[in-house]
């Protein structure tokens, strides 16, 4: 096995700011144009789509004043919620296969923690100035014009955090109508909590927390070892290239590629040192490539001192991509999205509850009628389907005292009195079944009919 001679007397870079805050340095690349490219799209739709009405209604919205989810123009009710918590599974399995062949390209890519974070750290660099002049002013006195910008920093990024926290809100509550009430003044107590507290953990989540969010909250860099393998194609060092690691001043014949400038460090949102070897805290951003290969280029020597690579690469063998564990996960992703799929075209238009009457179990009118009062609740998850027809049908004539039709735009979701009659009851127990007709849609619900006590 072949040994790498380090150099005994190298010293990390020194922190960027005199007061140990770490400022990160922005660079350019073409995983950085890839980042962008994946994020600004996420980021027109998490703003944009709450605003995309259907026929008047949002075009996805979790309504729990409505009891009901309009997901991309269709309704469906709260007993579909397990199709989101499968939707939600299905992701998942989709996370795992990516970590398992890239590792975490989902968190430098696309985790709306990065995403804003990289966001924050653009009003930042824009309004105060580069990395570099930032950690050079950190230990001046902030007055004058430098509190001026600091102020207007936090101010911006208190309205991205505000902006934010409005839009998430609007995927619960309709956005226009948290506008609206918003100009009036008239936000609800419960809205206008929701709304502060959103805010406040968005502002310090992105613009003070940061990286201690990937370092310690988030519980998918405590497992992702779990997932990886000899084969995953994660952020490295190439070691081999690259040591001993020496300056251009000092570099000797047996110098590695690595001039220790220190830029890996610099542009990593995390502030970790790629060249230390795979940590829990990279979140596979691809930052330090791109000040790496943007170091190479100017050197003129072959960019890929730090790419992505696995062990088995980076030892000089050559990997494979497709392997059971991949295979695996893959399939299960698959199976996950197909189950989903399917329980889409079953979903719930028409929902019906019925209750007894908790009061008596049923009442003699007289001689010979015995009435059962029953308490009926239609919900309807469609546009098209407003008015259902009510009929009762059981073993015997039974006479249905109650709302014949029911206007779903107007008693939908509300409990209405129902009284079921007989004259000749044959049993003591009798089996009814309540049929609602609404066109296009029918459904039925069985109760018991009680013509005396046990």
């Amino acid at each position: 096995m072949e040994i790498i001679p380090v150099v005994q007397d190298f010293t990390p870079p020194p922190p960027l700011a005199h007061d140990g805050k770490f400022h990160v340095r922005l660079t350019s690349g073409r995983f950085q144009n890839l980042r962008r490219l994946t994020s600004w799209p996420l980021i027109a739709l998490f703003f944009g789509l709450v605003w995309v009405q259907f026929d008047g209604q949002p075009w996805l919205l979790f309504s729990f004043e409505q009891r009901r989810i309009i997901l991309f123009g269709s309704a469906l009710s709260w007993r579909d919620l397990p199709l989101l918590a499968g939707l939600l599974i299905a992701a998942a399995c989709l996370l795992f296969f990516l970590a398992v062949a890239w590792g975490r390209v989902w968190c430098g890519f696309a985790c709306p923690q990065s995403i804003w974070t990289w966001l924050f750290i653009r009003i930042e660099d824009l309004v105060e100035g580069s990395a570099v002049k930032r950690a050079r002013q950190s230990g001046e006195p902030l007055a004058g014009l430098r509190l001026l910008r600091r102020v207007t920093k936090h101010l911006l990024w208190m309205l991205l955090a505000l902006a934010t926290a409005a839009t998430f809100t609007g995927y619960f509550v309709p956005i226009r109508e948290i506008l609206s009430d918003s100009l009036q003044l008239q936000l609800s107590a419960a809205v206008a909590g929701w709304l502060a507290i959103m805010a406040g953990l968005t502002y310090i989540n992105a613009g003070l927390v940061r990286e201690k969010i990937c370092l310690h909250a988030c519980p998918y860099a405590r497992f992702q070892s779990v997932m990886f393998d000899n084969d995953t194609q994660t952020v490295s060092y190439d070691a081999r290239r690259g040591e001993p690691r020496a300056s251009l001043r000092r570099g000797a014949s047996n110098s590695g590629d690595c001039v220790d400038c220190g830029l890996c460090v610099q542009v990593c949102p995390v502030g970790i040192d790629i060249r230390d070897g795979l940590q829990a805290a990279c979140i596979d951003c691809a930052a330090c490539i791109d000040a790496c290969d943007g170091v190479m280029l100017k050197l003129e020597r072959p960019k890929g001192l730090i790419r992505f690579a696995s062990e088995v690469q980076l030892r000089g063998d050559k990997g494979r991509f497709l392997r059971p564990r991949l295979a695996g996960y893959g399939a299960v992703m698959l199976c996950a999205f197909s189950a989903v799929l399917y329980g889409f075209t079953g979903t719930t238009d028409l929902l019906v509850e019925i209750r007894r009457d908790r009061g008596a179990m049923f009442r003699q009118l007289d001689a010979h009628t015995v009435c059962n009062v029953y308490q009926v609740k239609v919900e309807g998850f469609s546009e098209a389907h407003r008015f259902i027809d009510v009929s009762i049908a059981g073993e015997g004539h039974y006479d249905l005292y109650g709302p014949g039709r029911i206007d779903l735009a107007e008693e939908s979701a509300s409990w209405l009195p129902y009284r079921v009659c007989t004259r000749d009851p044959k049993l003591p127990r009798a089996v009814l079944t309540f049929n609602f007709d609404g066109g296009s849609v029918q459904t039925s619900k069985q109760t018991t009919f009680l013509s005396r006590s046990f």
